[in-house]
């Protein structure tokens, strides 16, 4: 069973000043998505789905079709692509969207994109995040194990402490679970750091305490495990929203808050899944340097070849 990756590459890149879904930050102008495929294929991955906007699907194409062309899977079938395109009008009939409403309706929004497309497991990503070869292990591993269940999902938990940024403050969803690593909620974390004294500290989100965290506290960078079913508890999830939120100009349909719906009314549960990998991306246009600088150092110590393909 070959799981599928779904990279989500829909952004518009605002605060980074272009698609950074295509900006070649490798040694050979590699992107990062090109990292990530690069993983997946090697963790056992046979198919990618796209999700991006309609105005410059047919540049990804043809940028996918150049790069791409001659790689092969682990059983030696060529890797299957697919894209799809988010759009605020792709939503129900019986609702009427906004017409004032030009911001995207969120991450699990984008995911329904691929209802129609998706079969089999698969693993939701970020296009401008790396999230490093054990987590497409420990991913792959548990769409394999999971190719029969419904009602079960997962997330890749990384530890905060390799989650944090050179440049300032970020926001995490940290990770609330029992002892039997099974998701109760994540909470979102803003203007997280490490102070001087060492100690990481950030608001929480829910009441606006200031609170202490730890290194080794999971957080979630939106690589979540799936299998088809999702999608219809999500989409009933979304419908949901939409009663409430249609006229809304701002808020979004979060992959985070379908999962806390369909916890809290057991639905389904979501395992919990720690990587040790240390993830790192590019937010704004001050991330790039640092970020082209642990690329050139991956190929240097021989995690990857380069160039890449």
């Amino acid at each position: 069973m070959k799981p599928t990756l779904l990279v989500l590459a829909a952004g518009m890149g605002s605060r980074y000043g272009g698609l950074k879904q295509m900006d070649g930050l490798g040694p050979h102008e590699e992107t990062i998505i090109d990292y990530s495929i690069y993983d997946a294929v090697k963790a056992g991955f046979g198919k990618v789905v796209y999700i991006v906007r309609e105005y410059f699907l047919e540049q990804f194409k043809e940028t996918v079709a150049r790069k791409y062309s001659r790689v092969i899977c682990a059983d030696g079938s060529p890797l299957e692509f697919v894209f799809v395109t988010q759009e605020l009008d792709k939503i129900p009939a019986r609702f009427t969207l906004n017409p004032d409403r030009q911001k995207p309706w969120g991450t699990a929004h984008a995911v329904l994109m691929a209802k129609d497309v998706i079969d089999g497991p698969f693993v939701v990503i970020n296009g401008d995040d790396f999230y490093g070869r054990e987590s497409f292990g420990i991913a792959g591993e548990w769409c394999r194990a999971h190719a029969a269940s419904q009602g079960v999902f997962g997330i890749i938990g990384f530890a905060l402490e390799n989650t944090l940024s050179e440049n300032g403050s970020v926001s995490r969803g940290i990770c609330s679970y029992g002892s039997d690593n099974r998701l109760t909620g994540v909470v979102e974390h803003l203007e997280i750091k490490k102070d001087e004294d060492g100690v990481i500290r950030g608001n929480n989100s829910t009441n606006g305490e200031h609170v202490e965290l730890k290194g080794q506290d999971l957080c979630s960078m939106n690589m979540w495990c799936f299998t088809p079913d999702y999608f219809t508890k999500s989409q009933a999830i979304f419908e949901s929203f939409l009663e409430s939120n249609i006229g809304e100009l701002k808020k979004e349909f979060y992959i985070p808050y379908a999962m806390d719906c369909m916890i809290k009314d057991r639905s389904a549960v979501c395992d919990v899944l720690a990587t040790p990998s240390h993830w790192f991306g590019v937010t704004f246009k001050e991330d790039r340097p640092s970020v082209v600088a642990k690329f050139a150092e991956l190929v240097q110590t021989g995690v990857y070849p380069s160039p890449l393909h």
